[in-house]
């Protein structure tokens, strides 16, 4: 298998673990919830969900993406909006007090601990132990309806077409 690449500011990294394709059954993984708590991401099952995964919210491409999928979230009630970064849960917490993330709308969980989500869903950068910036719309059926990669960490990742694709889903 050849070695899957992303780049930052046109630098190759390498990205560890495989593609997930549309079609394919959602990993049910674990991530840290705060600090001292995990949650399962199997909690969100049968529901239609977003995965907006950032290398690290206190970026400005990434807070810009988190805080497009939080004003999404207010209008997209039935869509549970989930976004995953490495960062600290502290770290997490502070950047959506200060940009008003709505907790009721957006859930903001880390993979730092284990990085169980980056690996499995194929966006853990290896030389940075960060993830890639990259979009999974999963339906109510548990499975992938739309999978982004984005090739390069520092452009935003397509919304129009993941939000689309959450909305046919419903």
């Amino acid at each position: 298998m050849s070695d899957r690449i992303t780049t930052l500011k046109g630098d190759p990294l390498t990205l560890a673990g495989a593609e997930l394709s549309v079609g394919q059954a959602a990993p049910v993984v674990t991530v840290r919830k705060n600090l001292l708590e995990d949650i399962s991401l199997g909690e969100f099952a049968g529901s239609v969900r977003i995965f907006s995964v950032v290398p690290s919210v206190d970026t400005s491409v990434c807070a810009l993406q988190t805080k497009r999928f939080n004003e999404e979230a207010a209008q997209l009630i039935d869509v549970n909006f989930i976004t995953i970064s490495c960062d600290l849960p502290v770290a997490q917490g502070r950047f959506c007090g200060q940009e008003s993330i709505n907790p009721e709308h957006m859930h903001v969980f880390s993979d730092h601990k284990d990085i169980e989500f980056s690996s499995t869903y194929g966006t853990l950068i290896s030389e940075l132990r960060l993830s890639c910036r990259a979009l999974f719309v999963v339906g109510k059926d548990d499975s992938i309806a739309y999978a982004e990669y984005v090739s390069e960490i520092a452009d935003h990742p397509d919304y129009d077409a993941a939000l689309s694709c959450a909305k046919c889903l419903l």
